[in-house]
């Protein structure tokens, strides 16, 4: 893993993205350390839909909130994600957003994107003057009939004046290759819209079978892998961050991570952790 991770005041365990991101952009990566959640939501859960308490919630989104402001961003503005593909432009304060990926100019907004076994995916320009926040799970990135969260992403950048070329992206942790089985209609999915260049994300796992008996093919995804196929293939400048490896997985790092695949049908729920981008004021 080319991060490192570092503890800030006050107390955060953070995981800082090893890229060239401009000086004025501020960015890191949650881990599920030094909050105040009870278990099965320990400790740093950001997220307010899986039934934590909800003031163990605000107080671990205080806390990041505060580190934020110490780096010199703005208010952290959640999305209600919805594994889908659009995305929106959020002004500090309201609270509406639905999305899956978000794009600012506006350094009195800080993007975050919460996550337990999606892939966050952060971006800006070389010059650091607009920065953007995708969740990228299967479905978003497999997209739809008009593109995925990525392309939706970068016709945004490309609406305010940057090409591929001149972004940058960093990729988050997300479960990796080793542990995201999925069916056959996921890789068929993929193969339908990217062709030969997403099969190859795809090994062959042992096979399930159904309540009659038939055998189901099944696979083993490489999400990260995906991501980066479409963000290369788009031109993007430099690609940054998870490469796959079991060091990136949210399924094996349980000290780090929060895994929905892993936590919930063991312990019932799942925190979640975020990827944060914002602009210094």
């Amino acid at each position: 893993m080319r991060a490192s991770l570092k503890v800030f005041d006050p107390g955060l365990l953070l995981l800082q993205a090893d890229w060239p991101a401009p000086p004025g952009v501020v960015c890191a990566c949650t881990t599920r350390q030094t909050g105040v959640s009870e278990p099965p939501w320990d400790s740093l859960n950001l997220g307010d839909h899986v039934a934590d308490a909800p003031a163990s919630v605000q107080e671990n989104r205080r806390r990041l909130q505060h580190h934020v402001q110490q780096q010199g961003a703005g208010q952290l503005v959640y999305l209600r994600q919805v594994h889908g593909v659009e995305v929106v432009e959020p002004l500090a304060g309201e609270t509406h957003w639905e999305a899956d990926g978000a794009i600012s100019q506006d350094p009195g907004v800080c993007l975050i994107m919460l996550v337990a076994d999606c892939l966050p995916i952060l971006l800006t320009d070389r010059a650091g003057r607009t920065v953007a926040a995708l969740h990228a799970g299967w479905r978003g990135l497999a997209g739809q009939a008009g593109g995925n969260v990525v392309s939706q992403a970068l016709a945004a950048f490309a609406e305010r004046g940057h090409g591929a070329s001149d972004l940058l992206a960093w990729l988050g942790p997300c479960i990796g290759p080793q542990a995201f089985e999925v069916g056959d209609e996921v890789r068929q999915a993929f193969v339908a819209r990217l062709g030969a260049q997403a099969a190859a994300c795809f090994q062959p796992a042992p096979p399930g079978v159904d309540a009659k008996g038939r055998v189901l093919p099944k696979w083993r995804a490489d999400l990260a892998g995906l991501a980066r196929g479409h963000l290369v293939r788009a031109g993007v400048g430099g690609v940054y961050g998870n490469d796959s490896s079991p060091a990136w997985c949210t399924v094996s790092q349980a000290d780090l991570f929060f895994s929905h695949r892993r936590d919930t049908g063991r312990l019932g729920a799942s925190g979640r952790f975020g990827a944060f981008i914002g602009l210094r004021r």
